[in-house]
């Protein structure tokens, strides 16, 4: 690790990528991490961190990595008894400086709310925001507030409480934010027509992947109506990683492909990279794996139009119950029209 990137690394990474496979796989990875610098990941003392879905997997990896690099972290969990869980297995590895764990369930939004009420309250700075909590769900379930469960807590809940958030961030800017997706997207499309599954019958892996889709799509739009000087929004997907939601999820699928799967670390890999090397805050709107800019399609079929993204948006912003149209791009005016020219 620490070899600079050649051209022979360049096109070994495009073939692992396009096998799917190869690229997913801790093989991919581990190819992969032999040109990256050792120098990427900056020091970030001083820094708050807070991540959803901290308890176990992706996020509890994640927090490990921000906390050794000197971070503060916020584990946002659904219990208090899972956040002390989580506390204790970073303590044991000497990791329980800066450690706060906050409660809140992404299924209801009150208590969304709730939260970023009390962390606004706090005057804590948040310098990265990691939304990486999610569902996946074998039956079509409803959430507190009556929206499908997979749709509820992968991009409503996110959604809300990242328009929350923002005025903290953009008080600590520089700021990020990171939203953790999946390569299940890639066969999926946005259903503007039917973004709680409610039409015909509900697969739970294709609806957790088109809210994964739905969640690089904000990614997008966020970063359009945010100066990414202020604030950096990115999306990312950890690849093929072995975690307790993964083996309970689609335990089929952990069977077959259990041998080649990542660790939690080597997932969470690009998720502390977002948040702390140099290199992604020179952009905004982009989705990664394994610290490289990825293609969002794949397929032309799963290609939307600017309408559509806009109706996402708009179906979010009345969802969770938020003010008409919140930011707003920078070339409209106050009423969301466009501004004269004359």
């Amino acid at each position: 690790m620490g070899q600079p990137a050649t051209v022979l690394d360049t096109i070994i990474d495009d073939l692992l990528d396009r096998t799917v496979l190869g690229g997913y796989t801790s093989l991919g990875y581990r190819l992969r991490q032999r040109s990256w610098p050792a120098a990427a990941l900056q020091p970030m003392a001083g820094k708050v961190v807070m991540i959803t879905g901290a308890a176990s997997g992706l996020g509890l990896a994640a927090a490990a990595g921000f906390a050794k690099l000197g971070a503060s972290v916020w584990l946002v969990v659904r219990s208090q008894a899972r956040g002390e869980e989580a506390l204790g297995a970073l303590r044991g590895r000497g990791l329980g400086t800066g450690l706060q764990v906050g409660v809140c369930d992404l299924s209801d939004l009150g208590s969304v709310r709730r939260f970023a009420a009390g962390f606004q309250a706090s005057g804590a700075r948040l310098d990265v925001l990691v939304n990486n909590a999610g569902v996946l769900t074998r039956t079509r379930e409803l959430s507190k507030n009556g929206i499908e469960l997979t749709f509820a807590v992968n991009v409503v809940a996110p959604f809300l409480l990242t328009n929350l958030l923002l005025p903290r961030m953009i008080s600590s800017a520089p700021a990020r934010i990171i939203n953790v997706a999946s390569g299940g997207m890639y066969l999926q499309r946005l259903r503007v027509d039917d973004l709680q599954s409610e039409r015909g019958h509900f697969d739970g892996a294709a609806a957790y992947a088109r809210t994964k889709r739905a969640e690089v799509v904000l990614t997008e739009l966020f970063a359009q109506r945010l100066d990414p000087a202020s604030v950096a929004v990115h999306a990312m997907h950890p690849g093929w990683a072995d975690t307790p939601g993964l083996r309970a999820s689609l335990p089929g699928f952990h069977r077959l492909v259990g041998p080649l799967l990542r660790t939690a670390e080597q997932g969470a890999d690009t998720i502390v990279w977002l948040g702390a090397a140099a290199e992604p805050a020179a952009s905004s709107g982009r989705f990664w794996h394994d610290r490289r800019i990825r293609p969002t399609h794949v397929a032309g079929y799963a290609r939307e139009g600017e309408a559509d993204r806009e109706r996402l948006w708009s179906a979010c912003v009345e969802l969770a119950g938020l003010s008409d149209r919140p930011l707003k791009r920078p070339w409209e005016t106050s009423d969301g029209t466009l501004p004269s020219h004359s």
